[in-house]
């Protein structure tokens, strides 16, 4: 080979190594503006519509924000039912207050013993779920890391799963604080916690973004 030949694929290979190493730089770069935006649009609340609530630090704020983003008005509905709603009183049941895009339910339960509580995940809607009054745990875990139980069921957007201990997390909801569980997650709630037998709390379904 022709020493300029062997030169000139030299060139050609460092210049292919440079710009694919421009382009994974420039995604690293968007991802972390992107991340810093959802985190600043976050803590400045403008999303909460004055509600006092406050979001649980497992919240995806990144997914929020996208979220939020798409479907803003569904997202707006919510915080203001909760911020203008007297939740303590409110009839046990189901509300749609922006038809099927976003409802509301409302339930005065037992919770459950730990190994009763079931893994689940739903595709066609978000959840923030509230405590009004009383105490359950709630486990999170990647989607990624769950194994399907009960096969997807489209008319009541479940299934079922099972998640292996290292890949999940467990956190107390009470009132004050609430919990979203998107898409991506599968979620455990309803266990009980020692000394809380019922539990009152809201579902609020928002439609997910595709």
């Amino acid at each position: 080979m022709k020493k300029s030949t062997y030169a000139g694929i030299l060139f050609l290979m460092g210049s292919a190594i440079i710009c694919n190493g421009n382009l994974m730089a420039q995604k690293s770069t968007k991802k972390s503006t992107t991340m810093e935006n959802a985190k600043t649009w976050f803590e400045g609340r403008e999303w909460a519509e004055g509600l006092k609530l406050k979001a649980h630090p497992s919240v995806n704020v990144n997914e929020f924000s996208d979220q939020y983003h798409k479907n803003r008005n569904y997202w707006k509905t919510a915080f203001n039912y909760l911020k203008n709603t007297d939740l303590d009183t409110v009839t046990p049941g189901r509300y749609d207050i922006d038809g099927s895009n976003v409802y509301i339910i409302v339930t005065d339960g037992k919770t459950k013993a730990f190994e009763d509580a079931k893994w689940e995940n739903h595709r066609k809607y978000i959840d923030i779920q509230y405590v009004v009054r009383g105490k359950e745990k709630m486990g999170i875990a990647p989607l990624s890391k769950a194994k399907v139980t009960e096969a997807y069921d489209e008319a009541r957007d479940i299934a079922f799963n099972s998640v292996a201990e290292q890949d999940s997390k467990y956190y107390i909801a009470e009132p004050g604080t609430f919990l979203i569980f998107f898409p991506q997650d599968a979620h455990r709630p309803a266990i009980k916690v020692e000394g809380y037998e019922t539990v009152r709390k809201v579902v609020i379904k928002i439609r997910a973004a595709q």
